[in-house]
């Protein structure tokens, strides 16, 4: 027991604790604003295959959009998650920011329309928010409006972490593959991979679902909980999944399991932070759920990992 103290205390700047219960309010209002910023992003940025040009990229004080173009301009929309505050830069030298506390949806998405506008931008978004249940639209969104300083750090804090680790493990694959990216939609960090292989036409029916998957792909991630997953975790998934990837003996490590619910393994947070090795545990858990659904979807491994042997 006083081991496994001594391991967390020696994590717990890196690894710091994210409670789903303490910072589940906060997590609600970030995801919109998140989605708000994501939104303006996918109204003016090309299509990129798999909806990338969406996300947003983690930094070292938050999270950043891509590169926007607008009218021969160019601009960024960066939360700064040390500083508090949401900042827009253009290409000539435009500067325009917010203090991000504890404001509704509603009084966020006002407040950056205008900002925007201010620096002679404009951007019609869908109001409505995506990936969630009962969604409120953003001008009538006064439900979420807490931010607590210290939780979004830590969230952060793990973010840097889960980045780090997967672009260790993006290093060996030369096949297609994403970015480490972070969904606004689904509230998470990801990175995937392709089989070089168009996937089989899906019962899906919107847009979002089809352009996502329409090739075989392998993801790994990290997200703060959601659904019958109440709590952070790291997960693995493959679409389509093939036959015996979900009854796999040679998932690692033993702690990882496969939930039915989410399609996918899922090895918990709490259990990598109180681990001796983390690192190793979840790189462990990325490459084994790769390995498992390569060699069962029968990918052309030779071709698409670096070392393979």
């Amino acid at each position: 027991m006083l081991e496994e103290s001594s391991s967390i205390k020696r994590n717990e700047d890196i690894w710091p604790e994210l409670s789903y219960t303490a910072w589940k309010e906060s997590y609600a209002t970030l995801h919109m604003w998140t989605q708000i910023v994501g939104k303006i992003e996918l109204e003016l940025n090309p299509l990129t295959n798999h909806w990338w040009e969406t996300a947003l990229l983690v930094t070292p004080t938050g999270l950043i959009s891509y590169p926007i173009y607008y009218n021969y301009r160019c601009f960024t929309l960066e939360f700064s998650f040390q500083e508090h505050q949401l900042k827009i830069a253009t290409s000539d030298g435009g500067r325009k920011s917010m203090s991000l506390e504890s404001l509704s949806v509603s009084e966020f998405y006002f407040e950056l329309m205008k900002l925007i506008s201010e620096l002679g931008i404009s951007a019609k978004i869908n109001t409505l928010p995506q990936e969630v249940p009962n969604p409120i639209p953003f001008p009538k969104n006064k439900t979420n409006h807490t931010y607590n300083r210290q939780q979004v750090r830590n969230f952060h804090k793990i973010l840097l972490q889960a980045d780090r680790l997967m672009k260790k493990f993006s290093g060996g694959f030369i096949g297609k593959t994403s970015p480490v990216h972070f969904f606004w939609g689904s509230f998470d960090l990801a990175v995937s991979r392709f089989s070089g292989r168009e996937a089989k036409p899906t019962e899906a029916t919107d847009i979002v679902t089809k352009e996502a998957y329409s090739h075989e792909v392998m993801s790994v991630g990290f997200w703060p909980g959601s659904g019958n997953i109440l709590e952070a975790a790291f997960y693995a998934y493959a679409a389509p999944e093939p036959k015996g990837y979900s009854t796999s003996k040679d998932i690692k490590p033993d702690k990882a399991f496969y939930n039915e619910a989410t399609k996918g393994f899922i090895l918990r947070y709490e259990d990598v932070r109180k681990a001796e090795n983390p690192d190793q545990m979840v790189l462990d858990f990325f490459e084994s759920t790769y390995e498992e659904s390569a060699r069962l979807g029968g990918w052309d491994r030779r071709n698409l990992e670096r070392n393979f042997h």
